[in-house]
């Protein structure tokens, strides 16, 4: 049987959870229907929406239901981009290059195909982003931005950027600032209101809802351009029919998630502590993100002389699933771009492991992955040497 140490690649489906959704699939009705059938259906949904509004702190009208994350970041970056430059040039996208590709990637298409600039703000050996140098940006040439965007927490390493600290920054130059809160729901808190941001993107697979649901949430009094042409669905931004059934499953999973905040983070950060007090006895070994404030659920660290590939495959092989980062790019046979930004060499961002966990990893899965690791690595050292 599996030890699943992998949670931020997906967690498990909440048994609960499932139940509902089983249930809500067997409501039959599109929600745009105004008959009795459709108007169940729609319930189904605007109570997904009330739900997923009080768990980040936002207007049921601000959320914006989405097929998950990605979906989410690309409506938000190439949506404010284009709304940004129909009154004036603005052709700079701030950002840093530890985001996961689901940010990194529509800005560089933005980049090739609509003439943008970017700005990739530097970040430390710990992985936190240069609030000064954004400031810098943002004296400079803030009349040119079209957006900020940065990560709430970092899906591979964990770290947590001051959101409110950006906000606060980007204010004061009219420039409206988008994060990819998929890795943060659940494991932190998250407040939308209080964040002072216009776009936030989270998703329900994380927090024990099934894969394909997720939201934008886009303040009130902002306006994106829209991907997707159809039915006007969505405020007019996400044409189609309505997922109402992975709303409820969303949106119940990310209640519960909340709820369950406080004793989530005592329970993981004390199997991390566990975890990080035996990875460091081993030779050659690194925390990545040495004091810096990170996610209580994750531990990412980087071992000398192999390669994570085979390291993984042979954790695998004992029945641990862990991972070297993000589940996105898994099989991309190519060094963490997270680790390269912090100042690693290609070397050491080949050569790293992650272990997310949740409220039902227990103390004898990290005993069992700690007395599997030290063997691992020797033996991924030695394949690595030969």
């Amino acid at each position: 049987m599996s030890n699943y140490l992998d949670y931020a690649a997906t967690a498990p489906l909440r048994e609960d959870v499932l139940a509902s959704y089983l249930e809500a699939l067997r409501v039959v009705g599109n929600p745009s229907s105004i008959h009795t059938d459709g108007r169940g259906t729609r319930m189904l949904l605007e109570d997904a929406r009330d739900r997923i509004a009080a768990a980040v702190n936002c207007d049921r009208n601000e959320v914006i239901f989405t097929s998950g994350g990605t979906e989410s970041d690309n409506l938000a970056i190439k949506g404010l981009y284009w709304q940004r430059n129909q009154d004036a040039h603005r052709p700079v996208v701030v950002s840093a290059y530890t985001e996961h590709h689901g940010v990194i990637d529509p800005i560089e298409w933005l980049e090739k195909n609509e003439g943008a600039e970017i700005v990739w703000l530097p970040v430390s050996e710990t992985g936190v982003v240069d609030l000064d140098a954004l400031a810098a940006v943002l004296r400079a040439r803030g009349s040119e931005v079209a957006l900020v965007s940065l990560m709430w927490t970092n899906n591979e390493t964990g770290v947590i950027t001051d959101i409110k600290k950006v906000c606060e920054i980007a204010s004061a130059f009219g420039v409206p600032v988008h994060s990819d809160a998929v890795a943060a729901l659940g494991h932190v808190p998250v407040d939308f209101a209080g964040s002072g941001l216009t776009a936030m993107s989270i998703t329900g697979h994380k927090v024990g809802s099934p894969i394909g649901s997720g939201a934008l949430i886009l303040s009130r009094a902002s306006k994106v351009e829209s991907l997707i042409h159809g039915g006007g669905q969505e405020r007019g931004l996400r044409s189609g029919t309505m997922n109402y059934a992975g709303a409820s499953a969303f949106a119940i999973a990310a209640e519960k998630a909340v709820a369950e905040l406080d004793d989530f983070a005592a329970h993981t950060s004390s199997l991390v502590s566990k975890l990080k007090h035996a990875v460091a006895a081993i030779e050659g070994s690194r925390f990545s993100v040495g004091s810096a404030v990170a996610m209580p659920h994750t531990a990412h660290f980087t071992f000398d002389g192999l390669r994570s590939d085979t390291l993984l495959y042979l954790l695998d092989e004992q029945g641990f699933a862990v991972s070297a980062g993000s589940a996105c790019q898994a099989g991309v046979a190519r060094p963490s771009h997270v680790l390269i930004a912090m100042g690693r060499s290609e070397a050491e961002a080949s050569a790293c492991l992650r272990v997310t966990i949740g409220l039902g990893t227990t103390s004898e899965q990290i005993d069992a992955l700690i007395a599997a690791l030290g063997p691992a690595i020797e033996r991924a050292r030695a394949a690595s040497a030969v």
